[in-house]
């Protein structure tokens, strides 16, 4: 688990079956949510794990994950990443029907369907296809039903998932170094809309007929997945360097060093010196005990820890014209910080380059980035946004030279944070493709 630990820093927790589902589970880091002497108590053949990023629900307690639940006909669990559209209205539909809830979490809301169709039919697979054909949003989940586990992803793939095999047998995870670092083999992605069981010798894969395309996250190419991942057949750190050197043709500037902000943006970085021929630098040094800033829940947090975690080396800056090279901007408060850490530090000029296009529409599948008015390019123009960042200048790649750079169509990545039309339905927002304002849902 802590192979994935950038994706999700609040909480952590395991579930194995021997017998029924047992779990352990916590708040903080996987480390310090799992201690020594609970894991050594726990014991199982089967087992599923999660780390979580809140995106809806709070950074509590309660809305741990796995979340357990007891069937007439035993036990289920589940880890989700992604983010439910329709989990108010389905949340609203079964408290009129008497359900009650016990975390503010729309993984439970899966969980609460599958439980309850498995209870009649005592058919996980149909259950699981059958709950799938409800749910609106984005989901890539691992389940387990008594001693049977499962990976689902959902009908667009917007998160990423996939299977490989370890010496203890069949996995499934969302990104594939999960298998190069246990020294296990990297087998394949799932497919949108597919549901596979990892038994002791085998995959076995259930299409269930509602693919829909195609709409994988931009976000997880340009910042979310490590860089040594491969995700939908493209590896990150090849994607980012492609980016780096499209932006450095679209952007140009003429200084002294480039220097990444670390750790997302080093691989920007190196594109961008190497297409650009300027020289690369690693001009701000990271303290490697501090978590990634842009997943911390609150803006206190991450603004403190941006000072905790980058320390400027004078020697490379002082006196020299700059390029700092980052992934993204969503608010700006980060970039702003280092821009003015970089300043004090004796640089004689200081310019931005960002490895994706200005972020403008909220994401409604998984990132934690909601209202409009919280964006950075909200309302201001790529020139207002440097004077906001206290930046000698500012360059964005365009949206096409990034979906050139990923190596998939537009038609199959989702850019609704960016051009504000989305892969499905979203109430108040414009469905990708619709022509007329009228249509719009």
């Amino acid at each position: 688990m802590r192979v994935l630990q950038h994706r999700g820093q609040e909480s952590a927790g395991i579930a194995v079956h021997n017998g029924g589902i047992n779990t352990i589970k916590g708040m903080g880091l996987a480390h310090q949510a799992l201690r020594p002497e609970d894991l050594r108590e726990l014991k199982g053949n089967v087992g599923i794990g999660h780390v979580r990023y809140s995106t809806v629900g709070s950074s509590s307690p309660e809305n741990t994950q796995p979340i357990v639940m007891s069937t007439k006909h035993g036990d289920i669990a589940v880890g989700h990443n992604g983010e439910i559209v329709n989990a108010d209205k389905l949340r609203n539909e079964l408290k009129k029907r008497g359900w009650a809830f016990a975390t503010t979490s729309d993984s439970e809301i899966i969980i609460r369907l599958l439980a309850n169709d498995i209870s009649d039919t005592d058919d996980p697979v149909r259950s699981i296809k059958k709950v799938m054909s409800v749910l609106n949003g984005s989901y890539s989940l691992t389940l387990m039903v008594d001693d049977r586990v499962f990976a689902v992803r959902d009908p667009y793939g917007f998160r990423p998932l996939c299977i490989g095999r370890t010496g203890e047998g069949y996995a499934a995870a969302s990104e594939s170094v999960v298998f190069d670092t246990l020294g296990g083999e990297f087998i394949r992605d799932v497919e949108p809309g597919e549901l596979v069981e990892l038994l002791p010798g085998e995959v076995k894969s259930t299409k269930t007929g509602l693919a829909k395309g195609r709409a994988h996250c931009m976000f997880e190419w340009v910042y979310i997945a490590r860089a040594d991942s491969c995700l939908d057949g493209r590896l990150v750190y090849d994607v980012r360097r492609k980016i780096g050197r499209r932006l450095a043709i679209e952007q140009p500037v003429d200084v002294d060093v480039i220097v990444p902000v670390p750790d997302s943006g080093r691989s920007h970085s190196m594109g961008y010196a190497e297409q650009s021929g300027i020289p690369y630098s690693e001009g701000l040094m990271k303290n490697r005990y501090v978590e990634r800033t842009f997943i911390m829940p609150e803006q206190t947090d991450r603004s403190t820890g941006v000072m905790l975690k980058l320390n400027p080396l004078k020697s490379v800056i002082k006196d020299k014209r700059v390029a700092l090279v980052d992934d993204s901007i969503v608010r700006g408060t980060t970039m702003r910080k280092i821009v003015q850490l970089v300043r004090n530090a004796g640089a004689k000029e200081v310019h931005v380059r960002i490895g994706s296009p200005p972020i403008r529409s909220p994401c409604y599948f998984g990132i934690d980035m909601k209202t409009r008015d919280q964006f950075a390019a909200t309302g201001r123009t790529v020139d207002d946004i440097a004077k906001m960042l206290t930046a000698d200048s500012l360059g964005y790649i365009s949206i096409d030279g990034l979906v050139e750079a990923i190596g998939h169509n537009a038609t199959d990545l989702c850019l609704g944070c960016l051009n504000g039309e989305y892969p499905l339905p979203v109430e108040g927002e414009k469905v990708r493709f619709q022509k007329k304002l009228d249509s719009f849902t």
